[in-house]
């Protein structure tokens, strides 16, 4: 532990209901921290129980004493830059960006420019919510790189810690519109499946009876020949979710590089149905603003190569030809 680091100490009641966890413990205690930055310090070994390091899931008893170690945040290396950003909403707690397809969400893995964050950091200045961290200031939320769509960011800690609860307690709603390849055969449902990496790949995720519970409301909007126009709602935020689970009924997202093993999933067919990246983009956003208590909803129009392959779809649906080009 650093000097600078902040230490906290807890001692348990003797009236501890129910013996929680340590993670939910920390949680209720703490409300000021997101649950998973705070798991992410028990990861680090960062928090003991009774002078010993202890996993997420201890259960406590009465007279416990908790220590948890919280390090001070590391200067943020992401330079801030020049990015132009459609910005759908803001005030001076937060905004919503429309983000194109092709821009990462924030740095990682080798990728230190060209995001999210170094645009709205540009835009915001010192005007971001720290609570996702060093690399993550004020994203609530985010979208795969092939995914377009609207975007929570928060200008500061009371505004993210509103909008991240709203998410955990599907209050917010997130809607998305998808092309996928095929057709569904029941065409309104709900998808209930738990969604965690991928044993075989790491770098992706699947359905597997591990992973976190995840689910997701879809419907049908309009059937084509090959394709299928599709809406869902999120009630879970799963890395991929959408894609997984629509790709489980073998009816990958249209041009999805990882999840779509049929047609269209490589470059050189996406590019043919002139795609910049997958047919996903989330189009609808609603949720509580976190200081006026006011309903905000919120919609972006798909961009323009997906409106111009569904209404090609749409167009030769009507005359019986054949759909897209010859893949």
């Amino acid at each position: 532990m650093n000097e600078e680091d902040l230490e906290i100490i807890f001692e348990t009641q003797t009236d501890l209901p129910q013996n929680p966890r340590l993670d939910q413990f920390l949680a209720y205690e703490l409300p000021e921290h997101s649950r998973a930055y705070l798991q992410k310090l028990i990861d680090q070994e960062l928090a003991c129980v009774n002078g010993k390091t202890a996993k997420a899931s201890q259960k406590l008893k009465s007279g416990d004493i908790i220590t948890l170690n919280i390090p001070q945040p590391v200067p943020l290396s992401v330079e801030a830059e020049n990015i132009g950003l459609d910005i759908v909403f803001e005030d001076k707690n937060m905004l919503v960006i429309n983000k194109p397809a092709g821009m990462i969400t924030h740095p990682g893995a080798g990728v230190a420019s060209g995001t999210l964050v170094n645009a709205v950091m540009y835009h915001c200045g010192s005007e971001l919510s720290g609570i996702s961290g060093t690399l993550r200031p004020g994203i609530v939320h985010r979208l795969d790189k092939d995914t377009s769509g609207l975007i929570m960011v928060a200008k500061n800690d009371t505004a993210h810690q509103s909008l991240a609860a709203q998410i955990a307690a599907k209050t917010a709603r997130r809607t998305y519109l998808a092309i996928l390849e095929g057709h569904l055969k029941i065409k309104e449902g709900v998808v209930d499946k738990p969604i965690g990496r991928n044993p075989k790949d790491r770098k992706s995720m699947a359905i597997t009876q591990t992973g976190k519970r995840a689910v997701t409301r879809y419907k049908v909007l309009q059937d084509f020949a090959k394709y299928s126009l599709v809406e869902c709602d999120l009630e879970t935020g799963r890395t991929h979710q959408i894609r997984v689970h629509m790709a489980h009924f073998q009816t990958p997202v249209v041009g999805d590089l990882v999840y779509n093993n049929k047609t269209t999933g490589n470059l050189a067919k996406r590019a043919k149905l002139g795609l910049k990246g997958h047919a996903l983009h989330a189009y609808k956003l609603a949720f509580t603003h976190p200081v006026t208590q006011e309903l905000i909803e919120l919609q972006a129009e798909p961009p323009e190569d997906f409106a111009n392959l569904l209404s090609s779809l749409k167009s030769q649906n009507k005359s019986g030809k054949a759909e897209g080009p010859n893949l």
